[in-house]
C-alpha cells in the first residue's frame, strides 16, 4: 500500500491537464467579467447600428 501511495504522489502525468483546466477557468472568468462590464455599451452600439440601417433603407419612411 505504501508503494502505491508513493507512486501516486510522484505521478505527474495529470498535472498538465489540471493546469490547463485552471487556466481555462481563469480565461472564462475574465471573459464573463469583460462581457458584463461592456454589455450596456455593446447594446447601445448595436441599437445605433440597427437604427442607422433602418433609417437608410429605401421605403423605410
Amino acid at each position: 500500500m505504501q508503494k502505491f501511495i508513493k507512486a501516486f504522489v510522484r505521478d505527474e502525468r495529470g498535472v498538465s491537464a489540471m493546469e490547463y483546466a485552471i487556466l481555462a477557468g481563469i480565461v472564462v472568468i475574465a471573459l464573463v467579467a469583460a462581457g458584463s462590464s461592456f454589455s450596456t455599451a455593446i447594446g447601445n452600439l448595436w441599437s445605433g447600428i440597427t437604427g442607422a440601417m433602418t433609417s437608410s433603407t429605401p421605403g423605410s419612411k
